[in-house]
């Protein structure tokens, strides 16, 4: 029996030459990843280290000094490096969150005509962008915030706000867990009628999108009246404010000098590289689209939202991604100040319960994994928005 195939052929053939090296490549690498951990276990084995997580339920032994959930200094080891991952997702949300508006602002700032505003933003940008990270956070840390005064003479600022170098403390909102539950509800349905209306308004112009329109408005305009009703008369709300006690501020909200540090220096930081990512993509923006606009008697300001950024976004989005991934990698340098994120927390499981291998998996494992989340919902975004197509 003969083998007669039509056509090229198959060691000429581009198609299965592609398949074939993608197929011995791919099984190369798998051999070097199995040869390269055999010889990782037979060398931990040979050396007495164990590399199992067996230990992660026994008892952590080690104060952390702020935790988003409870913690004993008797809970587990795993417990102790849940509560230090979500500090490192805690700063890395809100420095996003303000590393975003900060660098947006400045970045409008820097093509601004304005000659003072133009130029401030420029030192601004030059200046922290060329400072290392870590001297920042040294800086803020122990230069300003060790430099407040005891609590004793705290700094008082209006709207019960004090300043000390144990932190800052605020007054804080006190819901019962009822008035939790129905603000979390109020705000659903806040969000449901926002997508509603969203969704309305790109409606075409017909007979029945017009009936859906007054349907959707009228129910707006009924659920407007009971959440309004609601909020004034169900929430149970209180104000806790901060009083010096014996040793320390009691009641309110505390802001640890370590995460005010951190989260500052993240902040300024990474708002100077977001920055000149703005900057960029308004100035990639063809200078005929500002021409086109004013010529249609738009202002600088309806032009720069109308008609630039949303072009703009294309070019900002995708580095703006890489930008939130090093925030939050970067968060790891909290352990130089003392900030009990998930590195910090791996670094003392390690001296506590001597494994090192494992607990440095688990610590890369947690930024990896929260790096693919916040490029994920970046390119969700880019997906959703159209953003970036031609």
């Amino acid at each position: 029996m003969v083998l007669y195939r039509k056509g090229i052929p198959i060691w000429r053939d581009t198609k299965i030459i592609s398949w074939a090296a993608q197929i011995l490549s791919t099984i190369l690498v798998i051999s070097l990843l199995v040869f390269l951990i055999s010889n990782l276990l037979n060398a931990a084995n040979n050396r007495g280290f164990s590399l199992g997580f067996d230990f992660i339920h026994q008892e952590a032994g080690f104060p952390i000094s702020e935790s988003v959930v409870d913690y004993k200094e008797s809970d587990s080891f795993l417990h102790a490096f849940y509560v230090g991952i979500l500090n490192t997702i805690r700063v890395a949300v809100i420095g996003i969150f303000f590393a975003t508006i900060l660098g947006t602002l400045l970045g409008i700032a820097r093509v601004s005509t304005n000659w003072a505003l133009k130029n401030l933003s420029l030192v601004y940008v030059e200046i922290f962008r060329n400072i290392p990270l870590l001297v920042q956070l040294f800086f803020w840390y122990f230069i300003i915030f060790q430099s407040f005064p005891k609590v004793q003479d705290a700094i008082s600022l209006p709207g019960g706000i004090y300043l000390s170098n144990r932190g800052i403390f605020l007054p804080n909102l006190v819901f019962s867990t009822e008035s939790a539950i129905t603000l979390f509800a109020c705000g659903c349905l806040i969000i449901l009628m926002i997508f509603s209306l969203y969704k309305i308004t790109a409606l075409p112009e017909t007979y029945f999108a017009r009936i859906k329109r007054i349907l959707v408005y009228m129910a707006s305009a009924i659920t407007i009246v009971i959440l309004v009703y609601v909020l004034t008369t169900q929430l149970q709300v209180s104000i806790d404010t901060p009083e010096l006690g014996k040793f320390n501020f009691e009641g309110g909200l505390r802001i640890t000098p370590e995460f005010a540090a951190l989260l500052l220096g993240l902040t300024i930081y990474t708002a100077s590289f977001i920055a000149e990512i703005v900057r960029a993509g308004i100035q990639s923006v063809p200078k005929g689209q500002y021409e086109s606009a004013y010529a249609l008697g738009l202002s600088k300001t309806e032009t720069l939202k109308l008609i630039i950024l949303p072009q703009a976004l294309k070019v900002i989005i995708p580095p703006m991604i890489n930008q939130y991934l090093n925030l939050s990698k970067n968060s790891s340098l909290a352990i130089a100040i003392g900030y009990p994120d998930a590195f910090f927390v791996g670094r003392t499981m390690i001296n506590q319960a001597g494994r090192a291998v494992p607990i440095f998996g688990m610590v890369m494992l947690c930024y990896g994994l929260i790096s693919l989340m916040w490029s994920v919902m970046g390119n969700l975004f880019n997906r959703k928005t159209n953003v970036g197509r031609n």
